[in-house]
This record gives C-alpha cells, sequence and structure tokens, in this order.
C-alpha cells in the first residue's frame, strides 16, 4: 500500500481500544494518536492546566477523565490541548 492510498477519513475516525486504554502501559510508552484517543474517550486522565465551563461552573480538566464532546461528553475538543 502508498501512503496516497490511504484513505484519510478512516485515519480520522480511529480510536484507541478499550483494552488498550485500560492497560498499565504509562502514557509516556503509548502512541500521541492514541493517548489522545483514550484521553477523549474518558479513558486515561488528562493532564492540563486548562478549565473550562461546565454549566455555570468552571472547572479544571487536570487530574480527571472527563470526556470529550464527541464520545458525549461536556468537555470541548478544540479547547483542550
Amino acid at each position: 500500500m502508498k501512503v496516497f492510498e490511504i484513505d484519510a477519513l478512516a485515519e480520522k475516525e480511529w480510536k484507541a481500544s478499550k483494552k488498550l486504554c485500560k492497560s498499565s502501559t504509562p502514557n509516556n510508552k503509548l502512541g500521541n494518536s492514541a493517548l489522545s484517543s483514550c484521553k477523549a474517550q474518558g479513558y486515561r486522565s488528562r493532564e492540563t492546566g486548562k478549565s473550562q465551563k461546565m454549566g455555570n461552573k468552571r472547572v479544571k480538566l487536570g487530574g480527571k477523565r472527563i470526556r470529550s464532546q464527541d464520545y458525549g461528553g461536556p468537555v470541548s475538543p478544540t479547547r483542550t490541548g
């Protein structure tokens, strides 16, 4: 398979498996794409100093396992860094 034959849509829709995300593999041993997918699905905690408004309260995201809007959660995927 050549590089130009890869379907961009299929690559964008890829998500890490629940088994991989829940494993004891440390974050620094996972690939960046898999780690961000795990965080977006709410299986791994976020490591950021940012906060977002959820309802009427501002909530810090660091250390919490919160899903992104793509997976039914309240966190905006474009503002989490």
